[in-house]
């Protein structure tokens, strides 16, 4: 047995004391008023937090989000393009729309509240084990322990596990939970996790942890890392501008749904009517893409090649000046602001 569960108050005091010293309090979302919107906006920083960075959160997208949509009510009668358009710039658009759709639930079922248990929770779109945890401690207080990628590392080195289950990772973290303290327990192993023991060059000389770590000869092989290489892929994306408007797609495709995007050239049989503007690279997920933009300006509608016209739609071309306005997926975004600098 690890002498961490035979000294746990020992434990339990140099986290929290270290987290008093070091730990990121300043973080909005960590300095929520207790009012019934709490939970709400808890909610609305962890799906942020995904798959974004913190700073970026903090500083440039929670802030103007909750302005727009300040209780859970308010998102949940939002039509979901001005929700797209709000999340502009975060990426991962499933996110939104499954923030979306589960405010709608709460409106019906649950009196536009966040429900408290964690099964409820886990039952909205979107909610997985972390984030319903992560909701109970930090937006109501409760004392519920959970595990997210930080943790997992934290917990592999410091049992020395090389390929721990998640199930052995949540009954560690039930274990060594601090009851009295759970909210500020739980942020600083996410906070030790993010900023001391990262997973390449971790500071484990300064960690309140060191001396109950069975891991910290050789942090790097815990957990075993996962070898993964980005796969290349080519894009042809057109640009097709008549006068002042400029012709959008709105995807019904998963990864772009609901967003506005550029033609897609590629196996295309009028590529040669358009014009190579300039290539770019972009990766998401698995993809590192060469995307490449290709652009036809032409100043009347009537002389649209025939051959392009009849695969569009007319409610589909667009203003430059209300390029502003609509939910652009970000490589559509990157392209255009390379062509209209002064537009996007």
């Amino acid at each position: 047995m690890s002498k961490i569960f035979e000294q746990l108050s020992a434990f339990h005091e140099a986290i929290l004391g270290w987290y008093a010293l070091y730990g990121r309090r300043e973080l909005i979302w960590r300095n929520l008023s207790d009012d019934v919107e709490r939970g709400y906006k808890v909610y609305v920083s962890e799906v942020m937090l995904q798959q974004t960075q913190v700073n970026v959160v903090q500083q440039r997208f929670y802030a103007p989000f909750l302005e727009k949509f300040p209780t859970l009510e308010s998102l949940a009668k939002a039509d979901e393009e001005k929700v797209l358009k709000a999340w502009q710039g975060l990426g991962y658009y499933t996110r939104a729309r499954n923030l979306h759709r589960s405010a709608k639930i709460c409106l019906k079922q649950y009196n536009a509240k966040l429900p408290q248990t964690f099964e409820e929770l886990k039952s909205l779109p979107g909610i997985g084990d972390y984030t319903a945890g992560a909701i109970l401690c930090f937006g109501f207080l409760k004392p519920v322990s959970f595990v997210d990628g930080n943790i997992r590392r934290l917990f592999s080195r410091l049992f020395a596990l090389e390929q721990p289950s998640l199930r052995n990772l949540n009954d560690i973290a039930k274990n060594l939970l601090c009851l009295h303290s759970s909210f500020d327990y739980n942020q600083a192993l996410l906070d030790l996790g993010a900023t001391l023991c990262i997973s390449k060059n971790p500071q484990c000389l300064i960690c309140p942890l060191l001396c109950y770590c069975e891991g910290k000869n050789n942090p790097l092989i815990y957990p075993t890392p996962k070898k993964t290489a980005l796969e290349p892929k080519a894009l042809f994306l057109g640009v097709l501008i008549v006068e002042d408007f400029i012709y959008l797609q709105k995807s019904n495709t998963k990864l772009y749904y609901g967003l506005y995007n550029l033609l897609n050239l590629e196996e295309s049989p009028y590529l040669n009517l358009f014009q190579h503007h300039h290539s770019f690279k972009h990766s998401y997920t698995k993809y590192i893409l060469q995307v490449h933009i290709y652009i036809l300006e032409i100043s009347d509608k009537n002389q649209i090649p025939q051959e392009i016209m009849q695969g569009l739609n007319n409610e589909n071309f667009f203003n430059r000046t209300c390029l502003k306005e609509l939910p652009l997926s970000a490589l559509t975004f990157k392209a255009l602001a390379k062509i209209f600098p002064n537009t996007i």
